[in-house]
């Protein structure tokens, strides 16, 4: 045991050495996925908006591959989950609103 306990700062440095990179990837990530849109982003979301309606207008949906279908499918689910999610952070409540 106090072999183990002797090795806990090498380990732990260890530890400290191997997480460092995947940290940074993470953060690097983060800033970009996790940030607000800035006012630059507003003619791109509405550009993309424009084009999902005209894809929903044309029927152009209907040439997706499977992956895409699926891909989009899992991202409206997440959306939905994030909304409940949201209601129930907001509501203070799993269940019903204390009235």
């Amino acid at each position: 045991m106090s072999k183990l306990i002797a090795q806990a700062p090498v380990l732990a440095g260890k530890l400290l050495a191997e997480a460092k990179p995947k940290f940074a990837t993470f953060m690097k990530y983060a800033k970009v996925e996790l940030s607000p849109p800035t006012p630059a982003d507003i003619p791109q979301i509405r550009a993309g908006i424009g084009r999902l309606i005209t894809s929903a207008k044309n029927g152009t949906w209907k040439n997706l591959t499977v992956k895409e279908a699926w891909l989009n499918t899992l991202v409206g689910i997440e959306v939905w989950c994030w909304f409940y999610v949201g209601e129930c952070i907001g509501k203070r409540h799993i269940v019903g609103y204390n009235v």
